[in-house]
């Protein structure tokens, strides 16, 4: 069989040990098709980002961009700009056959908080090769805002797959045609399901959120606790465009509401670079179940997470930005997104991080 591993063949691995955890489960760290990562306790600041490299390991390569060490066992702040280099708590001995994918959870992409995995051995960030055994290391680079982090901390997490079972455009017209993946505007197909960006909103002139150049620290266990003046700019127009900024970080909306079926799961990838200047997507992953209606949604946007490259650029309202591509689920998992789960962003609109009020 192929395709991505539901949540409970998660849970299968863990009891086989092919995945390995150095503390028990957190409640909720197994989602509908993936596993969250937590931080180990202590965080590597590291001179520059790298990759292992085939055939040699983190901790060696760590020894030559060290600069020090910091403690999160009780919490520590991760200053913006700098990179660091956390282990996880998790660590793999795949089976043949099975290879998996990383990514950043949606709160953590919401803070412009980069965050990558890499392994012994990787050549490529947030890809755990076929029959991989060994660590899995957290690059975690604050862009935005300073963050306050423990160990024990969830902010990126692993999907596991057998072979690829990405749906061609054909199978993915027809998936539409049956489930409707998309709501509020034209379903787009070329290599994935396209989706456009809302700057025409129903109700009042609020499009997006442009994040503050200087800011106090955001402590990452703090849920709807922060303002979001204090840290973001509103941004406001009743013209259909936004002018993007270079090197600001954006939160927009998708014009589309987006449905993932329970058999399926859905990666967000980034539009071709030749459209614009601007990179659209830091957390990618939708879970069976997001948004779809037998799960308690109605369609959910896509929230957006924008920054603008080297040239100021015109974003205008519908232009395509992004695109969905869906995966089969190997299994249908015995719970979905929205159904039964704690689904902080299950129909959602124009939303920030979990961290702020309203």
């Amino acid at each position: 069989m192929t395709g991505v591993l539901a949540c409970q063949q998660i849970e299968g691995l863990i009891a086989e040990g092919a995945i390995g955890l150095q503390r028990d489960l957190t409640a909720g760290q197994v989602q509908p098709a993936s596993l969250d990562l937590r931080l180990g306790t202590e965080a590597i600041r590291v001179r520059a980002s790298f990759l292992a490299g085939a055939g040699r390991r983190v901790s060696d390569r760590l020894a030559e961009f060290e600069m020090h060490r910091v403690d999160l066992t009780a919490g520590a702040v991760l200053e913006k700009g700098c990179v660091y280099v956390v282990p996880l708590m998790e660590h793999l001995d795949l089976p043949r056959g099975l290879s998996a994918i990383t990514n950043a959870k949606s709160s953590t992409g919401r803070l412009d908080l980069l965050t990558r995995t890499i392994t012994d051995g990787g050549t490529e960030f947030d890809r755990v090769a076929e029959g991989y055994s060994g660590p899995l290391y957290a690059e975690i680079c604050p862009r935005s805002f300073s963050v306050l982090a423990r160990a024990g901390m969830r902010l990126n997490q692993i999907r596991f797959r057998h072979g690829q079972s990405v749906l061609s455009d054909s199978e993915l017209a027809a998936l539409h045609e049956s489930d409707t993946l998309v709501s509020g505007g034209p379903a787009v197909i070329d290599q994935g399901l396209g989706f456009s960006v809302d700057l025409e909103p129903e109700r009042g002139t609020l499009v997006g959120w442009r994040a503050k150049p200087h800011t106090g620290v955001i402590d990452l266990d703090r849920i709807g606790h922060y303002a979001p003046e204090e840290f973001w700019d509103r941004l406001d127009t009743d013209r259909g465009q936004l002018i993007l900024d270079p090197d600001a970080f954006y939160i927009l909306m998708s014009r589309e509401a987006v449905h993932i079926p329970p058999s399926y799961a859905a990666e967000m990838a980034p539009y071709l670079a030749m459209v614009g200047e601007f990179r659209v997507h830091y957390a990618g992953f939708f879970d069976p179940g997001f948004g779809h209606a037998g799960a308690g949604g109605s369609g959910s946007r896509g929230v957006l997470e924008v920054r603008c490259h080297e040239a100021p650029f015109v974003l205008e309202h519908g232009q395509i930005v992004g695109r969905l591509v869906y995966e089969r689920m190997e299994h249908v998992p015995d719970l979905v997104y929205g159904a039964g789960i704690a689904s902080n962003y299950q129909g959602q609109g124009l939303k920030l991080s979990k961290h702020f009020r309203g």
